[in-house]
């Protein structure tokens, strides 16, 4: 092994540990316990290392938001596979979504709340954005009426998602009626295909 490929396997090891210590840390006492500072000390360099890798805060940020978006994606993947015919695939990334967004919601944050310096809905879109954009339309196409655009139906979809999410995190929607909203908004996203 080369020096080189050495130098760039322990840069891309290093990094991989800020990011993970970023996550853990964001996931157990919020993202404004994530600091350069705590980060460097969790992961035992220098902040001069951190800025080596990421220009500040927001940069980690964006990285986890990434790696969560990969997680996200391959949870949505795997419900719509296990399920059996349109209208269950839709209702399975659905639940998956919000699932997810009520199981992270550091993470969540990261991903859809905070600003990042990520470009969303454009070509230059990470690979796992656009992979779980890609398992939402997969669930929705089916159900795009003649003239509808399938992407615009989808992002109409997962506006319905991310409401359920943000509203129920916030109190603003009780508990209690979470099941019956789910499913609601699939009802209705399936009614025209009935």
């Amino acid at each position: 092994m080369s020096i080189q490929t050495r130098k760039e396997r322990e840069r891309a090891e290093r990094e991989r540990l800020i990011v993970t210590a970023a996550r853990e840390l964001a996931e157990s006492e919020g993202w404004d316990a994530v600091t350069t500072r705590r980060l460097a000390a969790e992961i035992e360099y220098s902040q001069p290392v951190l800025y080596s890798h990421f220009k500040g805060k927001d940069a980690i940020m964006a990285a986890v938001a990434v790696q969560a978006f990969a997680d996200l994606a391959d949870e949505l993947r795997t419900a719509r596979a296990a399920a059996q015919g349109a209208r269950a695939e839709l209702a399975a990334v659905g639940e998956a979504y919000v699932s997810f967004g009520r199981r992270h919601p550091a993470l969540y944050d990261a991903m859809f709340t905070h600003a990042v310096p990520l470009p969303f809905a454009t070509e230059e879109a990470p690979a796992p954005l656009q992979e779980g954009f890609g398992e939402l339309l997969q669930a929705i196409t089916p159900f795009a009426a003649p003239g509808d655009d399938p992407g615009l139906l989808t992002e109409t979809y997962w506006a319905g998602l991310h409401g359920l999410v943000t509203l129920m995190r916030s109190g603003r929607l009780p508990e209690r009626a979470h099941e019956q909203r789910l499913a609601l908004l699939i009802g209705h996203f399936t009614a025209a295909s009935g």
